[in-house]
């Protein structure tokens, strides 16, 4: 299951002060696999692009965290990144380096992007320990990190995402796969695109605006005001 987009906001929201933030939000808006969040390095940030690359992951063997390549081709991959993340980016970089001078000899150089305060590679048992932790705190329901992962696919197909898109960024193998994957979000995404595709070809011409007197203030005779949102359910989904 996931959470509503409410939910999601509201754990983001909560977790904005805490030193994983970053990681959070990148499960959440770009549906990471948390090996993939916590593996991500340094050298795969692409500031100037506005891109990560997923090339490495830690994952579990038993307890021990093991650190290795994507397990497929299409899960070694480059995604986009929000404007409004790549520049937490940057502030946790900085909170990197104030932590590497603190530590002092003690600092390991792992390259990693999320790290504990002496520069190590986080156990991904930890990372899961602090959304639980958080989730708590802020008074949610309960859902596994992994759902956030979720959450991001559902976000995207109900924004009208192109399918194509949506399964490059979460590393799928295929288009079909994610949308058998998401069958009780697809149809209604693919039915919303297709309205608004017909509404753009097909509807009224756009009135030509009219000269505005001076001092009169300008309005916009096609404005609506949108209804405002009501908090849904949790939505269950299959586990993949």
């Amino acid at each position: 299951m996931v959470w509503t987009p409410e939910q999601t906001n509201a754990f983001l929201m909560h977790a904005r002060k805490d030193r994983l933030f970053v990681l959070y939000r990148l499960i959440a808006m770009r549906g990471l696999r948390r090996g993939e969040g916590v593996g991500l390095r340094w050298t795969d940030v692409i500031f100037e692009r506005s891109r990560i690359g997923i090339h490495w992951q830690i994952t579990q063997l038993g307890w021990d965290p093991i650190q290795g390549t994507p397990k497929t081709d299409a899960s070694d991959r480059e995604i986009a990144v929000d404007t409004e993340t790549m520049a937490l980016l940057k502030e946790h970089k900085k909170r990197q380096a104030r932590e590497r001078l603190a530590a002092g000899e003690d600092w390991v150089d792992s390259g990693f992007v999320f790290t504990n305060e002496f520069g190590r590679p986080l156990h991904p048992q930890h990372v899961t320990d602090r959304f639980y932790q958080i989730c708590y705190q802020a008074g949610l329901p309960p859902v596994r990190l992994h759902d956030l992962r979720h959450g991001a696919a559902t976000a995207m197909l109900a924004a009208g995402v192109d399918i194509k898109i949506v399964q490059e960024t979460l590393g799928h193998k295929t288009s079909a796969f994610t949308r058998d994957t998401y069958t009780s979000v697809y149809p209604e995404a693919a039915a919303a695109a297709a309205e608004a595709t017909a509404a753009f070809l097909t509807g009224p011409a756009v009135p030509t605006p009219r000269p505005v007197p001076f001092g009169r203030a300008a309005t916009d005779p096609t404005r609506t005001e949108m209804p405002s949102e009501t908090k849904g359910a949790v939505i269950h989904l299959p586990t993949r």
